[in-house]
């Protein structure tokens, strides 16, 4: 009789043993996730000269998969993170703005639904929707990135095609250098940074890593400093940055004469990539703006020559011709020449 208490005493100690081993396995099993959100941001922004809102839900891990739904009558916008659980972000966040009137996020099935209730119907166009990585050095962890536009624009598309490639853009002279100057007073500088930021918020909203010699309206060596210090200054930006695989100048032509027009693209003699990303900005430009075009042409200048990467300089149009003034000094033309570029660009990196 002792014996048999014995045995079912062990029994139920190696019962208890193999519960307690088991148990927290599977309890962690069951709600493990590749993903818990852990971060949630929204701001007003601009984008393209547009008002936006931005929206940042964050995450553990790498980037998440999602899937997308539109619901016009509902006016509302559905993403679906796979396996990813909803972590600490709040379950309902009201928002006060114009755009969005709140957040909901719940989580079902192993996946966490994020449903925002917008002021107006998500057609095409209208939102944007991506992921970015975890960003070290601003704090952030990787996330999902929507973005809700005032209204329907051009600037809105994602372009596939130069995710994780880092292109150098050069917007021409710039601080103490005026450039040419159209004759109600345009200069070439403050064009040529215009539409190399809106190229640069394409292109960053892809997905591409892009690097500019000048944000601002600054001399890119030093104020006046000489023509070989300032150009030698842009190739620097470009040739000491490992990985860059492309270098874009942005201009403006200029000639005495108002009546000279028209857009036109370089490359150094002897470059075949050169020509060929030279070849595609032509194409998508003279497409995009209506410009006469004045053709794909070589040149000896000196940031297509000591720039280490394919090159291609961009001569939006003559800002001394009057008609061509004024539409460079036009945020809408300026936009249209923006997304001609970043064309170009993604079509040189589909080969």
């Amino acid at each position: 009789m002792n014996n048999v208490f014995r045995w079912a005493s062990l029994v139920g100690v190696l019962v208890a043993v193999v519960l307690g081993l088991c148990l927290p396995q599977m309890a962690e099993a069951r709600s493990g996730h590749s993903h818990e959100l852990n971060y949630f941001q929204s701001s007003r922004v601009k984008i393209a000269g547009a008002n936006a809102l931005r929206i940042e839900i964050g995450m553990t891990g790498d980037e998440p998969k999602y899937t997308v739904n539109e619901y016009l009558l509902r006016r509302q916008l559905v993403i679906d993170l796979s396996n990813t659980g909803k972590g600490k972000v709040k379950r309902q966040i009201t928002m006060k703005n114009d755009f969005a009137k709140q957040v909901q996020i719940t989580e079902a099935g192993g996946k966490t639904r994020v449903t925002i209730d917008l002021t107006k119907a998500p057609v095409p166009g209208t939102y944007r929707i991506s992921t970015l990585p975890a960003d070290r050095r601003a704090k952030k962890p990787a996330r999902i990135l929507v973005e809700i536009f005032e209204k329907s624009s051009a600037m809105v598309s994602n372009t596939p095609g130069v995710k994780g490639k880092t292109i150098v853009l050069d917007p021409g002279h710039g601080g103490s250098d005026s450039g040419a100057v159209g004759p109600t007073g345009v200069k070439e500088k403050d064009v040529a940074l215009a539409v190399g930021r809106k190229v640069q918020k394409l292109l960053a909203n892809s997905g591409a890593q892009v690097i500019m010699t000048r944000t601002t309206d600054v001399d890119v060596y030093a104020p006046n400093a000489s023509g070989a210090q300032e150009l030698q200054a842009r190739c620097n930006v470009a040739n000491r940055n490992p990985g860059t695989a492309l270098f874009v100048s942005i201009h403006c032509n200029a000639f005495s004469s108002p009546a000279a027009n028209g857009m036109e693209t370089y490359y150094c003699a002897g470059s075949q990539k050169g020509y060929e990303l030279a070849n595609l900005l032509n194409e998508e430009l003279a497409r995009a703006g209506g410009l006469f075009n004045r053709g794909v042409k070589t040149a000896n200048y000196y940031v297509l020559r000591h720039t280490n990467m394919p090159a291609s300089l961009i001569e939006l149009g003559f800002v001394t011709n009057y008609h061509e003034e004024k539409l460079l000094q036009s945020d809408a033309y300026q936009t249209k020449l923006a997304n001609a570029i970043v064309r170009g660009i993604a079509r040189y990196f589909k080969g």
